[in-house]
């Protein structure tokens, strides 16, 4: 135990000794800082009146009124259209002609909007806004000829309104994309930088011989304090500091990151006896870094996924954890309500520390062979 507590003084000693570490908190201050405002809002919209009519006006005005919108009046259409294709402007919306006849005769009414569907996000948001003011609008001007034929107001809402919405806030309130992604986007991060940091003290150690199994364990282990307080960071202080829901305490918190932490260190020791040299190594964890981050179902739900695909997804360690975080820290679920999460992360970590060692023992055991055919040579 003395050469364990020996390693382990020393790695944690290096590592504080010169915080490198720290690059992790400012690529996350950079990275997080786009989702400041939690959600899209004022994008700029062109509106195109070809009815100046009551009517027309209204639904600008129910338009403008929306948190996602700002409208920006245009005179000319292919003005709009050449300032949408020069991305000053997210959408353009044609109020068309007898706009309001066509609502008062009843007939039925096409709102031409143009948007800009590379950037799906606020496409959508724009689309859901556009079609809630019309709908309001519409809700109005109906009202108006019930109100008219002698329907009463009670009676006019019942028909135009039948059933009544009630929205339960379950999983992030003011649920957004922003905090949806975010929980992913923090796991990814601790990961990838704890597969850096842990392939690159296996390979110091390695260059130093064949160190004992302890001293092994105590370099790694010396990565837990570090990566720990910085799971604070990135799930108590940063969301709190943004302004995101967070339902579970700092003890919650520790227990879920911890075997996530293990098995992180477990898919490091597999990487490096599959690749063992630098460069391949630090080039895989590069680029699985993206691929991770969408097969972990925070972009899209695994669920959805082929088969196949669904299996590699729970094959990963950011599967699990974005899973059971997400649920006790957004959800408000309580923490044994994640210990199948932490049992196929702690399952996960010790079938590939497993693997790892097996193919460095055969490897191993392959350049020692060819060593002894050298000798005898």
């Amino acid at each position: 135990m003395k050469i364990f507590w020996a390693t382990f003084i020393k790695v944690l000693g290096g590592l504080l000794e010169r915080p490198m570490w720290m690059m992790l908190l400012i690529s996350l201050c950079l990275m997080s800082s786009v989702y400041w405002h939690r959600t899209v809002q004022d994008l700029p919209v062109a509106v195109v009146d070809q009815d100046h009519s009551p009517a027309s006006r209204l639904l600008i005005r129910n338009l403008d009124a929306t948190d996602k919108i700002n409208t920006v009046g245009y005179d000319s259409l292919p003005e709009a259209i050449h300032d949408l294709g020069f991305r000053k402007l997210f959408a353009v919306i044609i109020m068309p002609t007898d706009l309001e006849k066509k609502l008062l005769a009843g007939k039925p009414v096409t709102i031409p909007v143009y948007g800009d569907a590379t950037n799906r996000l606020p496409n959508g948001q724009i689309q859901q806004d556009v079609q809630a003011a019309y709908q309001e609008m519409l809700s109005y001007y109906q009202t108006e000829r019930m109100l008219a034929s002698g329907f009463s107001l009670r009676q006019a809402e019942v028909i135009l309104a039948p059933i009544t919405a009630r929205t339960e806030d379950v999983f992030n309130p003011g649920i957004s994309f922003a905090a949806i992604v975010f929980p992913g986007l923090l796991v990814v991060l601790l990961q990838h930088s704890l597969l850096i940091a842990s392939v690159r003290v296996r390979l110091v150690l390695r260059s130093q011989g064949q160190p004992p199994l302890l001293v092994y364990m105590g370099g790694l282990s010396a990565l837990l304090p570090i990566w720990l307080f910085l799971s604070i960071v990135l799930f108590v202080l940063w969301p709190w500091v943004l302004g995101y829901r967070q339902t579970a305490s700092i003890l919650e918190i520790l227990l879920l990151t911890f075997p996530f932490l293990l098995a992180v260190l477990g898919l490091g020791k597999l990487i490096t006896e599959c690749l063992r040299r630098v460069e391949l190594i630090y080039l895989t964890l590069s680029f699985i870094t993206m691929p991770v981050f969408y097969l972990s179902g925070t972009i899209w739900p695994v669920q959805a996924m082929p088969v196949w695909v669904r299996f590699v997804s729970s094959c990963l360690p950011t599967t699990w954890a974005t899973k059971a975080i997400a649920g006790v820290n957004q959800m408000g679920l309580p923490w044994q309500s994640a210990l199948p999460d932490v049992g196929m992360l702690l399952l996960l970590g010790a079938v590939y520390t497993l693997l790892g060692m097996a193919i460095g023992l055969v490897r191993d055991g392959r350049r020692l062979r060819q060593l002894l055919q050298r000798n005898r040579g």
